[in-house]
């Protein structure tokens, strides 16, 4: 396995700018996840690594071998279409020895290393089957199977998942998860699917209009999201925003709603705006639903008056009115409200972002 390196990778179709000039870095066995909207450039910049585009800029390393000249098959990676991309004459054991029959390998090698991925993906009772008689989740694990018995240097991973249905995707995502880390597989997965990425990766390259928003961790990219797109992109339901303005009252910094409500910051979000060198009164408060709680008389920090009540068993996503402003939480399933009821409100893990910007501030 080798790391990767993307460093200035620019691409272009016509007038538009699929890719701007992003730099990552993907480290040897680490599951990396291209997250971002349709449209975004994940797509272009896989191929560009795989080598099926060209870029017009920049390079990409494999290690510290440049390998932006070289072509798909001089790079040594597997690449895994979103539409599995089977040869439907031949069966699923075919497919899966397709590449290994190319190279021209011995048939006892050939023999060995399909059994020993078969087995892995636990597939030996599909393997005569051709590719018509099989479901999307079993013809999902052979194009698997056959990136996988190739043992190349990088997997590359375009959407994998998104044609099979919900519930087996989600036993599909465990399995996938799995067997990366048991291959110890270095692995670049483009999705726009939060939760995969989520659940998945170890690092996480949020991207939008062909440039990079952020790249941190699945709990960095959720709890600190580095600007309004990400804190609205991540998370179900998204992060919500109210505006409002920085004040300081009786020696403590705080945000301002509506001239209503005075809700203080924490002490190191105090010390990052004191730290600026321009001040910034105009912000963004932004709250993940989660971290809005019903609150009683000596804590409430706001009062809310329920207007969508929506029970979901376990859970309750609750949108209260606050003010002119709307602001979903997620409630435990006992917390039972009435809409039109007025309760007062708490919020904890509040994070402030700069309203010209929209850059998070701390």
């Amino acid at each position: 396995m080798s790391s990767v390196r993307v460093e200035k990778l620019y691409k272009r179709f016509g007038h538009v700018e699929a890719v701007k000039g992003i730099s990552f870095e993907v480290k040897e066995g680490e599951f990396t996840v291209l997250l971002g909207p349709s449209g975004c450039g994940k797509t272009t910049t896989l191929r560009c690594i795989a080598g099926l585009e060209q870029p017009d800029g920049g390079r990409i390393y494999f290690d510290d071998e440049d390998v932006t000249p070289l072509s798909p098959a001089a790079r040594n990676i597997a690449f895994v279409f979103q539409l599995y991309a089977l040869y439907p004459h031949l069966t699923a054991y075919d497919n899966i020895a397709f590449p290994l029959r190319a190279e021209r390998l011995p048939k006892q090698e050939i023999k060995q290393r399909v059994e020993e991925v078969v087995r892995l993906l636990q597939i030996e009772d599909i393997l005569h089957l051709k590719p018509r008689k099989l479901t999307s989740g079993q013809k999902q694990r052979v194009a698997l199977a056959r990136a996988i018995v190739r043992r190349p240097r990088v997997f590359l991973l375009d959407e994998p998942l998104s044609n099979i249905d919900a519930k087996l995707r989600e036993v599909t995502r465990a399995e996938l998860k799995k067997l990366q880390k048991s291959l110890k597989a270095t692995t670049i997965y483009v999705t726009h699917d939060q939760v995969e990425a989520m659940t998945m990766a170890d690092k996480i390259v949020v991207m939008n209009f062909g440039d990079i928003q952020q790249i941190g961790s699945p709990h960095e990219v959720y709890h600190y999201p580095a600007n309004l797109f990400v804190a609205r992109f991540i998370g179900s339901p998204g992060m919500n925003f109210i505006p409002g303005s920085v004040e300081e009252r009786d020696g403590r910094l705080g945000v301002v709603v509506d001239g209503a409500y005075f809700i203080p910051l924490a002490e190191e979000q105090e010390a990052a705006l004191r730290r600026l060198v321009q001040p910034v009164r105009q912000v963004v408060l932004g709250v993940r639903p989660e971290n809005i709680l019903v609150a009683g008389e000596q804590e409430k920090l706001l009062d809310g008056e329920v207007y969508v009540f929506e029970p979901l068993g376990v859970q309750n996503v609750v949108t209260f009115r606050i003010l002119g402003h709307l602001v979903k939480a997620l409630l435990p399933g006992d917390v039972m409200l009435r809409v039109g009821e007025k309760v007062g409100l708490v919020f904890r893990e509040i994070r402030v972002f700069h309203a010209e910007t929209e850059k998070l501030i701390a």
